[in-house]
């Protein structure tokens, strides 16, 4: 069932999204050769205790599965798109790129958000690959309005990464957010204008275009938690929790 949030959830949720960008920016800036995942995730958890909120990726089980994710903030290298695991071994190395995906509960709501960033310095298409994803979430957000349909947000994330000249993942997509960490609906990363869910006032969901250097096809690390590109190309993931309104959306997790 998908759920509409009133004005004063949406009041808590906003408090909460920027909470997480706080948080989730600090982690970046701490993101240079040399850094433990394990480092940004002890950081992650920190941060966001002292804010007074609860990290909601910790021990979360997804739906239909009985393990637990045993981390604060997903952290995914190169060819990895999301899931990855923040353990002590997996260093930070010059010319990585790396995508922080992290959640947070504030009183008893749900945000969510991603980011990927370079190590050091990048190679040209690494960067174009970083940009052409965050632009590709920025023209979908703008097809988010009271309305509209959840097949013009995908078209348009897809149509633009075509023409970046990269693919879009499609077995992996956003969803709905806020009394838990993962609601309906699913919301893939493409799709047909005019066709899929009507978007109403008080939606909120969580957009996450993910975006590859290769093929789309991808598979599930031996871990059994990362998601990977399939050909080793890299991978880029970016996301925002935003509440649709009448004439578009308002993002919830921005400073």
């Amino acid at each position: 069932m998908i759920s509409i949030k009133s004005p004063e959830e949406i009041k808590v949720l906003k408090e909460g999204g920027r909470i997480l960008a706080s948080v989730l920016n600090e982690v970046v800036f701490r993101v240079k050769p040399g850094v433990s995942a394990k480092e940004l995730d002890d950081l992650a958890y920190k941060l966001i205790k002292k804010s007074g909120g609860e990290p909601s990726f910790l021990n979360y089980s997804p739906p239909g599965d009985t393990k637990k994710y045993p981390a604060s903030l997903c952290v995914s290298i190169n060819d990895e798109i999301v899931h990855g695991l923040p353990a002590a071994d997996k260093i930070l190395r010059e010319g990585d790129i790396v995508s922080l995906d992290l959640g947070l509960e504030y009183k008893k709501f749900f945000t969510d958000m991603s980011v990927t960033v370079g190590v050091g310095k990048i190679s040209e298409e690494a960067k174009r690959l970083i940009d052409a994803t965050r632009e590709a979430l920025e023209r979908g957000m703008r097809e988010m309005k009271a309305g509209g349909r959840l097949g013009d947000y995908g078209f348009v994330v897809k149509d633009f990464a075509q023409s970046a000249g990269f693919s879009v993942v499609k077995e992996l997509v956003g969803h709905g957010v806020g009394y838990i960490p993962h609601e309906d609906p699913d919301i893939p990363n493409y799709g047909k204008k005019g066709e899929g869910l009507k978007l109403k006032e008080g939606m909120v969901l969580a957009l996450e275009p993910m975006l590859c250097e290769g093929r789309e096809d991808v598979m599930l690390g031996k871990d059994g938690w990362v998601w990977k590109t399939k050909d080793g190309l890299l991978s880029a993931h970016f996301e925002h929790t935003i509440v649709v309104e009448k004439d578009g959306c308002i993002v919830l997790t921005k400073i």
